[in-house]
């Protein structure tokens, strides 16, 4: 609908073009919005008030040309010029009984467009160290990240869903130090265990599967492990300078292999969780990418050499600095430490550089807002590896503070620390999880209140949603019931005896579905939709409380039932982009 009124305008301006009214070959850009009051028409554009210098016109004046030079349509009735120049479009009630067919028939694919013209885009989200399980910060990352990546798909795009898996560095050292600690301790020895260690129960188990598979074999005496080792910080040490040393200790009583072992046991029996409960949670990934490949396939130091190149790399204590200060950030940047190893920020750089040699349109990143000031940094890498910066996005993602009983929940009773994203996942259902983390811009704090999530009432709006989708389909289990007959091809003839107040209002709001995908994609706003949806939901409850459905009027019950199937697709169609079911009973 929107499209069509689009192309007359085009059509409009081609035509003035021609007359010389306007410059000809230039690129012009139509704004149509929908009205707020439908008295001043359907949809507004103020093109008009945009082009009148080009055409050295007042805008009403030109407002006047484009009218009359706009194509006759069966689709408009009238069109008025208001106040300084809008352009103000009254559709025929033939035009929304159109869209309702087009629904019907297209059906899981109204909605979809070209628009993003098989443009490729990489979305990378989640992306969590793999020491621990997920938890409900990682979850809204998730459920944000997977419903971006389908509305760009949605509209268009091809997309690349990526999780860059942190399979090297300290930290994954940490946690290998970390298990086998517990798996020492399960030897039978006394472990004093690091304050920065990881300290889950999921490290227990992680190392009694190592116990299970070695026995004693990898057993030294905590005496010897300790030796050397500088106090920990309830000692009056230093925490980092504590567990680097344990770290240290371990490599070298281990030896290469069976550090080796210890490491990726920790890793992989980490990420296979992280992978089920993200598959468990709808979210599904193209490819997990590993920080360990950049420095096996030389993109790191490759990432560095340009750097170097480029002027913007210094030596300063025996590390390598880059100079990221050129480039608006707050402070140079380390990227090879003084023992040579290169920094978690260099194998950042070279990921970055990675994507964009991969020949992605764009590139999204989808990060916490603890990363916000990471965001200068990465970027002003790429300007001094000379990349298109203007290619990557980065959405920031603020944490979610889960409710319960009206009080904040403090931590998870199995991990001590945090409440898993499995835990939330289990207390109020995928359907929930993944609709409430999206009810807010990502940039906004989100109060998560589990009762209401769990609720069975119009206040939680998942629910709400839901109920209008399986009001319809129970609506046509009773048709059936009743021995009545529904046929859609003489409903579609029969739409125009759909006059009441609230058929007009569900009528325009399914003809905004198209609108609200394509906002929502180009956006990055999945709220948009979420919102839509309680109000198409709204729209169809109050005309469901107002109005039978399966009359005795033959050619009236066959519209009515066209409506409201054609609402049940809309709500289908938005829903499934949210990753949320839509049953047929409740």
């Amino acid at each position: 609908m929107k499209q069509h009124l689009s192309q007359l305008l085009h059509q409009a301006v081609e035509s003035l073009q021609a007359q010389g009214i306007l410059p000809p070959d230039q690129p012009i850009d139509i704004n149509l919005e929908r009205t707020r009051d439908r008295s001043h028409g359907d949809f507004a554009s103020n093109l008009a008030m945009v082009l009148c210098k080009l055409a050295h016109s007042k805008p009403r004046e030109l407002a006047d040309k484009l009218v009359a030079a706009l194509p006759a349509s069966d689709r408009v009735t009238r069109v008025e010029i208001a106040g300084p120049g809008f352009i103000n479009f009254f559709l025929a009630p033939a035009a929304y009984h159109e869209n309702v067919t087009q629904i019907l028939q297209q059906g899981e694919r109204y909605g979809r467009s070209d628009l993003g013209q098989s443009k490729l885009v990489q979305v990378e989200f989640v992306s969590a160290n793999p020491t621990g399980p997920l938890h409900v910060g990682h979850g809204r990352g998730a459920a944000y990240g997977a419903t971006v990546a389908d509305l760009l798909e949605a509209v268009g795009y091809r997309v690349h869903r990526e999780y860059y898996v942190n399979d090297a560095g300290r930290q994954m050292d940490i946690l290998a130090a970390s298990v086998y600690l517990r798996y020492l301790e399960l030897c039978g020895e006394e472990i004093p265990f690091p304050s920065n260690g990881y300290k889950g129960d999921y490290v227990w188990d992680i190392g009694a599967s190592l116990h299970r598979a070695h026995g004693d074999a990898l057993r030294h005496p905590a005496q010897t492990l300790f030796e050397g080792v500088p106090p920990d910080e309830p000692d009056g040490g230093d925490k980092e300078l504590h567990i680097d040393a344990l770290v240290s200790r371990s490599k070298k009583l281990l030896g290469p292999d069976s550090y080796r072992e210890v490491f990726d046991l920790g890793l992989e029996s980490i990420l296979e969780n992280i992978r089920r409960d993200l598959a468990e949670f709808g979210v599904r990934y193209d490819e997990w990418f590993s920080e360990r490949s950049l420095t096996s396939n030389g993109s790191v130091q490759r990432a560095i050499e340009r750097l170097k190149l480029s002027g913007h790399v210094y030596e300063k204590g025996g590390a390598q600095w880059f100079r990221s200060t050129d480039f608006g950030d707050e402070k140079d940047r380390v990227i090879v430490r003084e023992n040579g190893q290169s920094t978690y920020f260099a194998s950042d750089i070279a990921y970055h550089m990675n994507k964009l040699e991969r020949g992605y349109d764009r590139v999204i990143d989808v990060w916490g807002a603890d990363h916000h000031g990471y965001v200068p940094r990465v970027k002003a890498a790429l300007m001094a590896l000379c990349d298109d910066v203007a290619k990557l996005d980065v959405l920031l993602v603020q944490f979610a503070i889960l409710y319960r009983g009206g009080q904040k929940v403090q931590m998870s009773t199995r991990s001590g620390e945090f409440v898993t994203l499995r835990e939330l996942r289990q207390e109020v259902g995928n359907d929930a999880a993944r609709f409430f983390y999206v009810l807010r811009k990502c940039e906004q704090h989100m109060d998560f209140d589990l009762d209401l999530a769990k609720s069975q009432s119009s206040d939680n709006p998942v629910y709400y949603i839901q109920y209008a989708h399986a009001r319809v389909a129970s609506v046509l289990r009773q048709l059936q019931e009743k021995g009545l007959q529904w046929n859609p091809e003489a409903g579609s003839r029969e739409l125009g005896r759909l006059s009441e107040n609230h058929e007009d209002a569900l009528l325009v709001n399914l003809s905004r579905y198209p609108e609200i995908v394509e906002s929502a994609a180009l956006q990055h706003e999945p709220h948009q939709l979420a919102h839509y949806l309680r109000e198409l939901a709204n729209d169809f409850h109050t005309y469901y409380n107002a109005h039978q459905f399966l009359v005795e009027d033959e050619a009236l019950r066959n519209a009515r039932l066209n409506l409201i199937a054609a609402t049940r697709q809309v709500l289908a169609n938005g829903l499934a982009l949210l990753g949320v079911s839509a049953p047929d009973s409740m």
